[in-house]
Formats: C-alpha cells, sequence, structure tokens
C-alpha cells in the first residue's frame, strides 16, 4: 500500500506524515525500527531528567510521552483495521504526562518498555492486510486510515527523536 495522501488523515498529523520516509508501511518497519530501537537505548543516563527549559518535559517525561502515544495510536489501527466504526476520542497528551509519575521509573525501565511496546506495534502493523491498511475510521472527529496511522507512529517518534537531538543531547 503506498504512502497516505492528504484526504486520508487530518492536517494536524501531516507532520508526522512527512517525517515518515517511505513508499509503504514495510518500507517504514526496514527504515526505522532498529534504528528507534537503538537511538532510545542508548540515550545516556545523566541526561534522564534533564529539561532544556524551565516547564519543558524532562527526557524520561518525554520517554513516556512517546510509549503512551504509541499505545494510543496503535489501539486505534487495531480498532479500525478490524472494522470497529465507533469514533474514537483524542487525548491530552499533557494530562497524560502530569499523570504518568516517571519519577517512580528508572530511565532503563523507561527504555525497555519502549523498545518493548515498538516490538508490539511493529508485529502488529506487519499483521495488517492491504484491506485493513485501507479502512477508514473516525478518530478526534476526522477521518483517518490504518495506513496514515502507521505513518503518524514512526512520524510522531521521529519528531520527538529530532527534539531530542537538537534540544537534550
Amino acid at each position: 500500500m503506498p504512502r497516505p495522501s492528504a484526504t486520508d488523515y487530518y492536517v494536524f498529523y501531516n507532520n508526522y506524515v512527512e517525517t515518515a520516509k517511505g513508499d509503504s508501511v514495510a518500507e517504514l518497519l526496514i527504515n526505522y525500527s532498529a534504528l528507534l530501537n537503538d537511538f532510545v537505548t542508548n540515550l545516556p543516563e545523566a541526561k534522564a531528567d534533564y529539561s532544556y527549559a524551565a516547564g519543558k518535559w524532562t527526557v524520561k517525561e518525554l520517554l513516556q510521552h512517546m510509549i503512551d502515544a504509541e499505545r494510543i495510536f496503535s489501539y486505534r489501527a487495531l480498532r479500525i483495521a478490524r472494522k470497529d466504526t465507533t469514533p474514537l476520542p483524542g487525548f491530552d497528551e499533557n494530562s497524560y504526562a502530569a499523570n504518568a509519575d516517571v519519577s517512580s521509573k528508572t530511565f532503563q525501565s523507561l527504555k525497555e518498555e519502549f523498545v518493548a511496546v515498538r516490538q508490539s506495534t511493529d508485529l502488529l502493523l506487519q499483521s495488517f492486510s492491504e484491506e485493513q491498511l485501507q479502512q477508514v475510521g473516525t478518530t478526534s472527529n476526522h477521518s483517518i486510515t490504518v495506513n496514515a496511522i502507521c505513518f503518524i507512529i514512526f512520524g510522531h517518534i521521529l519528531h520527538h527523536k529530532r527534539i531530542l537531538e537538537e534540544r537534550y543531547l
């Protein structure tokens, strides 16, 4: 299945879709799965509680956000792929972050959780047929295809990888 078209998702997600380079979900898996896991597992322990400015998330909080968002995006993809037509709500990333309490987690445990979630997501995305990738559902009151969600998943992580590289490391 080719890259999603602009009509396959809400414009809010355009940056994420454009950031994920590849012509198919299979290419995204090849291009990014190992790269993203390697990047996260090699984040320096000394930066775990670092925030580049007052009021900004720490590296641990950002990593938790990436984990939470990937779980939500994957859940949306699964529901829509299985032809569940129930409209799915949005989520408030700041509320999730405020209630995640990463202070009780080690940096290593967050890295391991990220890798586990990524592996689970990759297996889910690999399982989707062409027909399932074309399924259309509703999230945050907007139409979206499963294929677009796959690109958003990778684009979202790549977006935060770039922020980590530019502002945290």
